[in-house]
């Protein structure tokens, strides 16, 4: 299953945007307002947990400075990544767009499907804000 969020303008340079990703413990303010959980488990890994879901735990997978930023699930059952591509627009302006895959049986992917769709617009969206 591949989902992409919308591509986000934002009004920082893409080495803003990618130093800004780079750092996990940012993720928590682009979180959707359902969270329940959050925490740093490491330079590189954290957990989190929405209302009604299980605990999710993502690691640094790559980083390619300043266009990419690949997080991969930490153990568990279920494998999966959230890629960050960086455009550059201008000297001061890029574009960020989430993209999600894992590999899930069609019941799952049915099931999961519109949550992870609207949690990685959610976490695209939040970034402008958040920087």
């Amino acid at each position: 299953m591949n989902l992409e969020s919308p591509k986000i303008s934002v009004e920082k340079s893409p080495e803003a945007v990618f130093d800004f990703l780079a750092d996990v413990k940012n993720f928590e303010s682009l979180m959707p307002d359902n969270i329940s959980k959050f925490e740093v488990l490491g330079e590189d890994t954290f957990l989190f947990a929405l209302k009604g879901m299980p605990e999710i735990i993502l690691k640094k997978k790559e980083v390619i400075p300043p266009n990419k930023i690949v997080l991969g699930a930490a153990g568990g059952k279920i494998d999966f990544s959230l890629v960050g591509n960086i455009t550059k627009k201008g000297d001061t302006s890029s574009d960020v767009q989430l993209q999600f895959s894992g590999d899930f049986n069609p019941m799952m992917a049915m099931m999961i499907k519109g949550p992870i769709s609207k949690f990685i617009e959610t976490l695209a969206t939040s970034i402008p804000k958040a920087i």
